[in-house]
């Protein structure tokens, strides 16, 4: 056992980065890993040709096409620091992998591209966010192009998101005009391209510079220096209470593409940042509790399932949010859905796809378990004698369907286990016809299908044919009032993979229609 959990725990800084696609999300990941300590260079989503590929873009599909569509885990130390970095895929077709992650992380970094401004993809993650009540910090990044005023920015962050901005750095110029940031949390000018050594100028008591540096006689300085008392006077001031429930933003600009502003960011976020807080639980009796982060009870839930982490080994991967206590390799757990007992010898953390053994791990950390199929997502997992369960994770209805078939009847088995194994991931459902029993797939989008097209055919071999049905209503039905002759080629009876029938309506007509027909029946939008 460590020394002192409460110590450890402390210690844990654990977050997701969200935002639309583009905006920079993963370069920001790369420049937070090299400050980290654990790459030696960048390699940049674009540089395809170079054959550097972004680390936390580990998978083939991934590179070929520059977008993350999974979510990877980071670990590295940073001033006494544990940081636990989740980058979520920003193409909203796998919105459903980030609202799960988002909800394994004690805080989110919102990076907000600086010419575009909130763009759809970052608002609906946010509302996420803002339900949970968690801390968000905002990174208003590619300074070094043109972009939209500062100000501008800041009043959208209130006007669309309903959130008070916190100005903690404040560019000065931008784009070709770039000179640096005045550092208002620490009371200094951060040079844009300067060598380390003169990166910082000291400001004197009035916040203005020595009037013997050449930057004080360009304009952009006395404009910089307008918004800024313009931000002391109407501007909002720095509350931790309010930030620590959601309600304020602090809001840091820079480049992540250059690598400025992003350390500054680093600092004041391990500084503000909350450590890990404690979980509602449900326990045996049903009665609700609150699970504090160094509760000696280790106790976590699975939030991610990856199959083919390793191709070579043709691995399984459960993704762990340690909620509280400590883990130790060997400990023994209770897998609160079956009740079944399992014993946890083989635990990894990861750098990206990079993995190492972990022999201890706290409240906060991930840890990635070797899964031979014990494990389902919402899996909540405890030791000792006392029951434990975490609340239920989001889960989405699919609206667009196809019917698959292998494309070579001879690989059925290798067919049948990518379909079992990359549906169990969570970002493909799967459904069979009630009466053919015809495999079904069902997505929030299109790019999932061709991500599960592309792994089959990569990870299992296996080429598969997609026949789309379109766009549908699923609506289930309980097994009780269901008469098969319902169907209809308007309403598609399906089973999904635990057997519970659901109808595809064709669209919301059919559904009314239905509705009309069977008053008596009820469906549901989900289990």
């Amino acid at each position: 056992m460590m020394q002192n959990l409460t110590n450890e725990v402390a210690k844990r800084r654990t977050f997701a980065i969200i935002s639309h696609p583009d905006a920079g999300k993963t370069t920001i990941t790369e420049q937070l890993l090299l400050f980290g300590g654990v790459i030696r260079e960048a390699g940049t989503v674009k540089a395809k040709k170079s054959g550097h590929f972004a680390t936390s873009d580990w998978m083939d599909i991934e590179k070929k096409r520059g977008i993350s569509v999974t979510s990877s885990v980071m670990q590295f130390e940073y001033q006494g620091k544990r940081i636990n970095i989740l980058d979520t895929p920003g193409h909203e077709d796998f919105s459903e992998d980030t609202y799960r992650t988002l909800m394994a992380v004690d805080a989110a970094v919102m990076v907000i591209d600086s010419a575009k401004g909130i763009e759809p993809q970052t608002k609906k993650l946010f509302k996420v966010v803002k339900k949970r009540g968690i801390p968000i910090f905002t990174f208003m990044n590619k300074l070094d192009r043109d972009g939209r005023e500062p100000l501008d920015l800041i009043a959208e962050l209130e006007d669309l998101l309903g959130i008070e901005g916190v100005a903690m750095n404040w560019p000065i110029g931008m784009g070709k005009g770039l000179k640096g940031l005045y550092d208002i949390a620490n009371h200094r000018i951060e040079l844009y391209r300067a060598e380390a050594a003169d990166k910082y100028l000291e400001l004197d008591e009035d916040g203005r510079l020595s009037e013997d540096n050449p930057l004080t006689k360009e304009s952009i300085y006395d404009d910089t220096l307008g918004d800024i008392e313009l931000l002391h006077e109407a501007g909002n001031t720095f509350d931790a209470a309010k930030v620590a429930v959601g309600d304020q933003t602090p809001v840091f600009f820079g480049s992540a593409l250059t690598n400025f502003g992003v350390e500054t960011f680093l600092e004041q976020y391990v500084k503000i940042a909350p450590s890990p807080d404690s979980h509602e639980v449900t326990l045996a009796n049903d009665d609700k509790e609150e699970l504090a982060a160094d509760d000696e009870q280790f106790a976590g839930f699975v939030f991610k399932i990856q199959a083919n982490m390793n191709p070579a080994h043709r691995d399984r991967i459960a993704f762990v949010r340690i909620c509280s206590g400590e883990f130790e390799k060997g400990i023994d757990v209770t897998l609160a859905r079956t009740g079944k007992s399992i014993r946890l010898n083989n635990a990894t953390e990861f750098m990206s796809s990079e993995r190492v053994q972990v022999s201890n791990a706290v409240a906060g950390d991930i840890v990635g378990l070797y899964d031979t199929g014990n494990f389902q997502i919402g899996d909540s997992i405890y030791s000792g004698k006392r029951k434990v369960e975490f609340q239920e994770l989001p889960q989405f209805t699919p609206e667009l369907f196809m019917q698959v078939t292998a494309k070579n009847v001879m690989k059925q088995k290798s067919f049948h286990k990518g379909m079992q194994q990359l549906v169990q991931e969570g970002a493909v459902q799967l459904y069979r016809n009630y009466q053919t029993d015809d495999y079904i797939l069902g997505a929030v989008g299109q790019l999932q299908f061709e991500v599960f097209q592309y792994r089959m055919l990569n990870e299992y071999n296996s080429e598969v044919v997609m026949t789309p049905i379109g766009s549908r209503v699923a609506r289930w039905i309980d097994q009780s009032q269901l008469d098969p002759k319902m169907s209809s080629s308007r309403n598609l009876l399906v089973k999904d993979r635990f057997d519970q029938p659901l109808f595809l309506f064709e669209n919301q007509f059919a559904l009314r229609w239905f509705a009309d027909k069977y008053p008596d029946v009820q469906l549901h939008a989900k289990l």
